[in-house]
Formats: C-alpha cells, sequence, structure tokens
C-alpha cells in the first residue's frame, strides 16, 4: 500500500519557463531525498539490470554516445555521464517521442552517508508545444508520468522486493488508490504552474484534464466563454 500523501509532500515540483541557448524552454524539475547512499541510487539509475525494476525495461548501448530505449516509451542518445565524485554524480540525454525532442537531466547529491537527494530537469522548447496543448494540459502532462517514476523509484529503494511491473503498474494507477495519487500529482503541478505565472483558474483547468486523461475518463468541457477555443 502506498501512502500517496507522503510521497506527494515528499517531491518538490518547479517549472519555469526561461531562455536557454537563445530559445525559449519550459523547465520542469522534480527532486525527491531517498534513504540510499548515492553509489546504491546511482546504480538504480544508470544500469540496464535496476531500471527495470523502478521504472520500464530498457535496451540500447548506456554509455555517452550511445543510444537507448525504453519498451512502450521514450528513447534517446546519453550525451554525458558523470558517476559519482566528491558526493555529486549526473547524466543527460535526450528524450525522444512520438517525433518529438526534449532533454532530460539526472543529478544526484549526497546529503548524508546514507541518503541521497535525486533531482531530475526535464527542458522542452516552448515553440515544439502548441499553444493550446500548454493551455489544455499543462506540466502535469510530463509531470504526472515523472512522479509516477519517482514512485517506483521510492518503493524499490525502500524495499527489499522489486517494483511493480509495467502492467501492474498500469494497472494501480487506474485503482482508487492510483487515481487519488494522479489526483494529488496534478493538484501539486496546478501549483507549480501557478508559480510560474499561469492563471489559477487556467492551472486549475489545466491539471484536471490531466488528470482525467491519465484515469481514462473524458474532462469536462471548457465553458464557451472561457476563450480557450479557437
Amino acid at each position: 500500500m502506498v501512502d500517496v500523501n507522503a510521497q506527494i509532500a515528499a517531491v518538490e515540483r518547479r517549472v519555469e519557463t526561461t531562455q536557454r541557448d537563445g530559445a525559449e524552454v519550459r523547465v520542469q524539475r522534480l527532486a525527491q531525498e531517498y534513504p540510499s547512499d548515492i553509489a546504491d541510487v546511482w546504480e538504480a539509475v544508470t544500469t540496464p539490470d535496476r531500471i527495470p525494476r523502478w521504472f520500464l525495461p530498457i535496451s540500447g548501448d548506456l554509455r555517452v554516445g550511445g543510444r537507448y530505449q525504453f519498451e512502450g516509451n521514450a528513447g534517446g542518445e546519453i550525451l554525458a555521464c558523470d558517476p559519482p565524485e566528491d558526493g555529486r554524480a549526473s547524466y543527460r540525454a535526450t528524450w525522444e517521442y512520438g517525433g518529438g525532442v526534449t532533454w532530460v537531466t539526472v543529478r544526484l547529491e549526497a546529503t548524508a552517508s546514507d541518503r541521497t537527494r535525486f533531482e531530475l530537469e526535464h527542458v522542452a522548447s516552448v515553440a515544439d508545444v502548441p499553444e493550446e496543448v500548454w493551455q489544455q494540459f499543462g506540466p502535469a502532462a510530463t509531470g504526472i508520468g515523472w512522479d509516477s517514476g519517482l514512485l517506483g523509484l521510492a518503493l524499490h529503494l525502500g524495499s527489499a522486493v522489486d517494483g511493480p511491473t509495467p502492467e501492474e503498474g498500469q494497472a494501480w494507477m487506474l485503482s482508487d488508490e492510483g487515481k487519488a495519487f494522479t489526483r494529488a500529482a496534478a493538484d501539486a503541478w496546478k501549483d507549480a504552474h501557478v508559480a510560474d505565472g499561469a492563471a489559477p483558474e487556467v492551472a486549475a483547468r489545466a491539471a484536471e484534464a490531466t488528470a482525467a486523461a491519465y484515469m481514462g475518463e473524458m474532462p469536462a468541457e471548457p465553458a464557451e466563454s472561457d476563450g480557450a477555443g479557437a
């Protein structure tokens, strides 16, 4: 059984619209501290035998310049990899899905001999995401998926047993407990969206629509007078 409220509260979330290399980008960050040393967390997030135990089956050449592929999900190229040294580690890769390319950076920091802060940064070009799509779904569209990943890692690092299989994870997401997690994650991303400057009503509507999509439910139709249509 998952303590949904505790897991949601354990994750820091941030959305930032900024400039990088002359282009406008949206940056999503999630961070959580885990009760494992940095060597163990590094192994969990970089090795092909452990990644499937908390995230998804992975194949490919997991080294700088190599390409990877998550089963039924994204793939990409590994751009940089810095193993643990002086209490820090990181890697960076492209995240390619459905013809689009975004960028993911994972950073680890040892906060104690037996504790590690995990941070994931996901960067997407504003020009590559239609404004109407962003207005409709907002940061929760990708954020809920990343939240699920951090939950899987928490279960993996906090237990001697493996996390759920992808099939078990999908079934759990549609359970009452899983839906509560989805709603809570969407609500947390709503707050991050507002902190980035979104109008509260726009952020709330986007979070509701995204949660409904994840749960396989039809979102409510927007009011005709809200100006969100064509």
